[in-house]
């Protein structure tokens, strides 16, 4: 009966089913955690983005909570550029909101290859004291040479001035393409400008060395062997920075200010 064809497959069947059990009951119990983790992961990149810590830190997650919490998480409709409300921003899932045509819009032809952009995204604001902003981080996103590049660029009150940049996730090539990660190359973007006297998006990763920042505020060093990765850098900060991005926004808090 044991080497039987029938035995066989009875017992076949229950051991695949068993194991279906155990591999779907992981992955829901994982995935609390999975999401925690993620979470964990978005507020260290924005908290490192902002010169909060420093890149690799070894910070513990309650560090990196009471850090963010000095942090507001706000709707920004794109199209508009004005704050808005609806649900909680720390909850918002905006690759998932980009995909959905109810809740996104696609975008013009771009040099980043982004189809759709979302209606709204989050922004993360440091206030100072006087509940006004200290510092300001943007999402941003674009393609490279092998993927899309995602990460953060956190700007000064002036809505101009860079702090700092990170990346969390990209498929770019180690030692080229991937030191977008690299401490040495993300400490070079601070103090760097966005838009030059005319208003006119100037910032850009240039191919070879740029000057210093009192000198050369529009330029970052390129990464050695790695022009396209580059390029996509400074495709992604001009299309966000622009009209179909976060420009609306950027141009309603520089109205502001200059009026206060």
């Amino acid at each position: 009966m044991r080497h039987s064809v029938v035995y066989t497959l009875v017992f076949s069947a229950l051991l695949c089913v068993v194991c279906a059990i155990m591999v779907s009951s992981s992955a829901v119990t994982l995935k609390e955690r999975q999401d925690v983790n993620k979470a964990l992961d978005r507020k260290t990149n924005v908290l490192e983005a902002a010169g909060l810590i420093e890149a690799d830190a070894d910070v513990t997650a309650e560090q990196v909570e009471e850090l963010f919490g000095s942090f507001s998480s706000v709707f920004v409709e794109l199209a508009t550029g004005q704050e808005v409300e609806g649900g909680d921003p720390d909850l918002y899932d905006q690759q998932k909101a980009k995909k959905n045509p109810d809740t996104s819009r696609e975008a013009p032809t771009n040099s980043s290859l982004i189809k759709r952009v979302p209606e709204k995204a989050v922004v993360y604001k440091l206030l100072d004291d006087g509940g006004e902003i200290e510092t300001l981080i943007l999402p941003i996103e674009g393609y490279g040479l092998w993927g899309t590049l995602y990460g953060f660029m956190a700007l000064e009150a002036d809505s101009n001035t860079v702090v700092g940049i990170t990346y969390y996730e990209h498929k770019e090539t180690p030692g080229l393409g991937g030191e977008v990660e690299n401490p040495r190359w993300k400490a070079l973007w601070p103090g760097r400008r966005i838009f030059d006297a005319e208003g006119e998006r100037a910032l850009q990763v240039i191919k070879g060395n740029a000057g210093p920042v009192a000198s050369d505020p529009h330029r970052v060093d390129g990464l050695s062997g790695a022009t396209i990765t580059s390029r996509g850098v400074t495709n992604m900060i001009d299309f966000w920075t622009g009209p179909d991005g976060f420009g609306p926004y950027l141009e309603s808090l520089r109205r502001e200010r200059s009026v206060a």
